[in-house]
């Protein structure tokens, strides 16, 4: 008995359409009565159409229907469509070339945006669209080297970076950097072990002698009323 596998057919134009669809339509190439071959083809186009009955209500569902059915023949099937026969060139287009960028990062801690803002604040005549933008610029520097190194960062370096990246024409002074708010967050410095843990221990100290005492003189309720605990 000969093994008909599907790795030694043919590969499929549509696969989600299936083999037998595929031989389906490989027969109506072989009909020679035009007139028969377009009966055959509309037949073939509603057990298409079957397949997926939940996507007859969409626009252009028929269209995509005949569509299929001309790349499944290999744009070699002859028949009479209602809509425009697809052809291979078409279908085929390769894609337009995207250009990418591939200019270097400079200081990539801030960012490729950073420098090109920089850049335009360069050229901007409104002296007071610049000191605001630049101050909000230098905020967002300072949280971005911090998150990048690790470590605070120091204002003289931003203050040389937007020179640089400004090519001398932005100079923003130090001491109003040093007065922006900073947004990034500030780690809390550990309270010294030997302060706390004596702190702690005299807290927990006391909070346990208060709350023998009151157990010794806390009511409690057994059987008949209310009681409370008698020394002997």
């Amino acid at each position: 008995m000969k093994k008909n596998y599907n790795y030694t057919r043919r590969k499929l134009y549509l696969p989600e359409y299936g083999r037998h669809i595929q031989e389906m339509i490989d027969s109506l190439l072989e009909i020679e009565d035009r007139r028969e071959r377009n009966r055959q083809a509309r037949a073939v186009i509603a057990v298409m159409g079957n397949l997926n009955p939940l996507l007859r209500d969409t626009a252009d569902f028929t269209h995509k229907l005949w569509d299929h059915l001309f790349i499944m023949s290999d744009f070699q099937l002859d028949v009479d469509s209602p809509y425009p026969r697809p052809t291979r060139q078409e279908l085929m287009v390769s894609p337009h070339h995207m250009p990418y960028t591939q200019s270097r990062i400079n200081y990539k801690h801030y960012g490729k945006y950073v420098e090109r803002m920089i850049g335009r604040l360069a050229a901007e005549p409104n002296p007071r669209v610049v000191a605001s933008t630049v101050d909000n610029l230098a905020r967002y520097m300072r949280a971005k080297s911090y998150e990048y190194n690790q470590e605070h960062p120091n204002n003289e370096v931003i203050v040389k970076d937007i020179k640089r990246m400004s090519g001398g024409a932005i100079e923003i002074d130090e001491v109003a950097l040093n007065n922006l708010r900073s947004d990034y967050k500030q780690h809390f410095s550990a309270r010294s072990p030997k302060n706390g843990s004596s702190n702690r221990a005299g807290h927990s100290t006391g909070r346990s002698a208060k709350n023998r005492n009151q157990q010794q003189h806390r009511g409690y309720m057994k059987n008949n009323g209310q009681h409370r605990n008698s020394q002997k």
